[in-house]
């Protein structure tokens, strides 16, 4: 079942307002860490050449006003079998651009990025996706027999670990929804996979309707990245609040090699990915 994914901001405080009373509730604030978000997606028939990373810092769960962008930081990505190096250039918001990489299937490549006298490194293989094979739409495959769902199917390799992430998103919606899947028992086979929407408007849940486009994005990952997005993917599907705790700490690849405790959040990951859409009839 696809999960969604909310991307949030742990600590802070709030104020709770009834209809008589005012409550001030103190919450524990977190230490402020560096955030990377790092993820160079190679789409399938095109170059690939255009990527860009984002940099800011965490800030309160409740802090809506802060300007968390990081700015002035250098980061590079190196491709540890070429020895070619690629600068991503400050856009003085967060993020950091290029327009020269150059991705290949099975290559390691290193993220530096140095930030106010520190150095986060991170490395990953550039991991390959095989092509969505068929769409279909359905109204009986879903957990509700009464609701539209969209169906793909992918061909996996045989004889090898293959790990998959895959995102769904409707035209319109403001989260996307997330799933991993790996090859377990499905090596060397046809895999199936389906997105439904309930209908639940407290939610603001809605089903899928006729007209309704949906856009499918299938990435091939690693096994490290697959062990770290099926961890936030089991815990934003607990439908905790924001004071409850999380069963476990996750932390993505990105090393602080000048301070190790002062570890940075985020991943980064190098993958290719098979991006499709679907409008329902």
């Amino acid at each position: 079942m696809m999960k969604k994914i909310l991307y949030i901001l742990l600590s802070g405080f709030i104020t709770l307002v009834s209809c008589e009373d005012v409550i001030d509730v103190d919450v524990p604030t977190a230490a402020t860490r560096l955030v990377i978000e790092a993820s160079l997606d190679w789409e399938k028939g095109t170059a690939g050449n255009e990527q860009s990373i984002e940099l800011r810092l965490s800030t309160p769960y409740f802090d809506t006003t802060s300007n968390s962008d990081v700015t002035g930081a250098s980061v590079t990505v190196e491709n540890l079998d070429s020895g070619e190096t690629f600068i991503f250039d400050d856009m003085n918001d967060g993020s950091y651009t290029t327009s020269s990489f150059v991705p290949v299937i099975g290559d390691t490549y290193e993220l530096s990025v140095v930030y106010q006298g520190e150095t986060y490194t991170a490395t990953e293989v550039m991991t390959p996706v095989v092509e969505i094979s068929n769409i279909t739409q359905s109204v009986e495959g879903g957990f509700d027999d009464e609701l539209l769902e969209v169906n793909i199917y992918f061909n996996d390799p045989a004889d090898e670990e293959n790990y998959y992430l895959i995102k769904y998103q409707r035209e319109g919606d403001q989260f996307a929804e997330l799933g991993d899947r790996s090859d377990e028992f499905f090596n060397g086979n046809e895999i199936h996979d389906f997105y439904e929407k309930q209908d639940d408007p407290d939610n603001g849940e809605y089903p899928l309707v006729p007209g309704d486009m949906v856009a499918i994005d299938l990435y091939g990952i690693s096994e490290a990245y697959y062990n770290y997005i099926r961890i936030l993917i089991e815990q934003s599907s607990s439908q905790g609040d924001p004071f409850s705790s999380l069963a476990a700490q996750v932390k993505g690849n990105c090393i602080n090699e000048t301070q190790p405790a002062n570890y940075a959040f985020g991943y980064f990951r190098v993958t290719e990915v098979d991006k499709r859409s679907y409008t329902f009839e």
